[in-house]
């Protein structure tokens, strides 16, 4: 019934009609926090609700705007002010609507043959964007990949053929063994980018931190001369801006030192910290960054762009290129009319590639630098605020101790019934046990969502992240009352 069947046009108006409503009554209901975050059910019980299973035969438009209705109603609403669950939370409306538009220009990002808007557009944010780690006019290169995790696989992987660029065409075989670095607390795609590579886990050396989650730059340095005494090769430190758990700013200034005296690949991991490059107030916890070469950036977490929208940067120019290329002639041939250095897609991994700078593009024009300033100023001052809340209030810890660097608290709530216990492992394991109860309980109620972990000898703990513009200190408060009306009778 619908385009390009036809006569299909008024039949395709109005179906399309009806799914903007059901996307407006939702994006509206985001942020009405008198609905649930989550409407909870457990997976047998969804399965058995409703039939989900592909037929031979066709839908009617009436069933397939059904089914869209109850998509959204069992969506977490991630826009919730009380969502606070992953590093990614928030819904922006001019980004949603660069999604929509996105979506319906339906092209690929490999040539500018096909996509000559969002091709330079992405040349003049990731410009932009080089500018702000501090390289000079913007300076390298630079490309949009599908998350954080392949993004600092890219940087493994430029990383390893600045060294032995042999290694493009022969392999593993042909080189030595290759050791990185990076901080006991950094994120596993470190891990798993050396697996994916042919590198190995084995070859990932994990350097340890002090207290507050920061690499020790004394002991990076020890495991360095350690790993080429044993005839490896230490091809790449990966720093991390803003860890995962304790939000932790690594020390860069002086890892880049090191970088620079035993010539290693320094990669910063700004994955959650690289948005405070845009405040003026916090952009300091960053020093260091503009020595590294190259940088992860994820604008869909602490800005708030709708996923997914992470860019690795490359200080110099030209590497991505010779990297990854292989001069397919069926997509850039050489004697197009236009200038091929457009036609990007030859640098990525990826032949089909997503456009994923627009929504960042256009919500960049909508709020300015100072609007994202402002919004993550708002955050890590909410941050602040929960943090004072509660460090002193009866029934809570803190997992480290100071004001967070980032908008990560880490605590442990205690019930009465623990308050009074000595410390030792009974209480642990029964401490243990409080969180997943808690968190289960939220998510039965539908109230509000905060993710937990352990962590080495740290038994489960709450770590409460904040990236949404819409939460307020009263969303901080709802969250402590919930926390203790959910965990009073543990």
């Amino acid at each position: 019934d619908l385009l390009p069947a036809c006569d299909g046009e008024i039949t395709t108006l109005s179906f399309l009609q009806d799914v903007v409503d059901i996307l407006l009554q939702y994006v509206v209901k985001s942020f009405d926090r008198s609905t649930k975050v989550i409407d909870f059910h457990y997976p047998n019980e969804l399965l058995q609700e409703y039939n989900w299973e592909l037929a031979d035969q066709p839908q009617t438009l009436e069933e397939i705007l059904l089914n869209c209705r109850t998509t959204l109603k069992y969506a977490i609403k991630t826009g919730h002010p009380r969502y606070f669950n992953q590093l990614s939370t928030g819904l922006d409306m001019v980004g949603l609507a660069a999604d929509w538009l996105t979506s319906a220009a339906n092209t690929n990002m490999f040539t500018y043959e096909i996509a000559p808007v969002f091709v330079l557009l992405e040349y003049v944010t990731l410009r932009k964007m080089r500018e702000m780690v501090g390289w000079p006019g913007g300076c390298g290169d630079g490309i949009f990949s599908p998350g954080g995790a392949i993004s600092n696989m890219y940087a493994m992987l430029i990383a390893r053929f600045k060294m032995f660029p042999e290694v493009k065409e022969k392999g593993m075989a042909a080189i030595p063994r290759l050791v990185a670095f990076t901080s006991e607390h950094s994120h596993f795609s470190v891990k798993k980018g050396a697996a994916a590579l042919g590198i190995g886990t084995d070859s990932v050396i994990l350097i340890r931190c002090d207290e507050r989650g920061k690499m020790i730059p004394s002991d990076l340095e020890r495991r360095i001369l350690e790993a080429k005494q044993k005839g490896f090769v230490p091809f790449l430190v990966s720093a991390t801006a803003g860890t995962t758990v304790y939000g932790a700013f690594d020390p860069l200034i002086a890892i880049a030192d090191i970088c620079k005296k035993y010539k290693i690949w320094m990669h910063v991991d700004g994955a959650w910290g690289g948005g405070l490059l845009m405040s003026r107030k916090h952009k300091w916890k960053l020093n260091g960054v503009e020595r590294a070469n190259s940088v992860t950036w994820n604008p869909h977490k602490m800005m708030g762009v709708p996923l997914q929208c992470s860019a690795l940067l490359v200080r110099e120019e030209g590497l991505m290129q010779s990297c990854n290329q292989m001069h397919a002639s069926y997509l850039f041939q050489q004697d197009k009319h236009y200038d091929l250095s457009y036609d990007t897609g030859d640098k990525a991994l990826q032949c089909g590639r997503h456009v994923d700078v627009f929504k960042l593009w256009l919500m960049w024009r909508a709020k300015g630098t100072t609007g994202f300033e402002a919004q993550i100023d708002k955050c890590l001052e909410l941050a602040e605020y929960l943090y004072n809340k509660i460090k002193n209030r009866e029934g809570y810890e803190m997992v480290f101790d100071g004001k967070p660097q980032h908008t990560n608290v880490c605590f442990w709530y205690i019930p009465p019934s623990l308050r009074s216990m000595e410390d030792n492992e009974e209480r642990m394991s029964r401490l243990m046990k409080v969180a997943p109860v808690i968190k289960a309980r939220m998510m039965e109620y539908g109230t509000t969502m905060v993710s937990y972990q352990p962590l080495g000898d740290k038994v489960n703990f709450f770590r409460m992240v904040i990236s949404n513009p819409a939460a307020t200190h009263q969303d901080i408060d709802f969250l402590i009352d919930e926390i203790e009306r959910l965990g009073q009778d543990l």
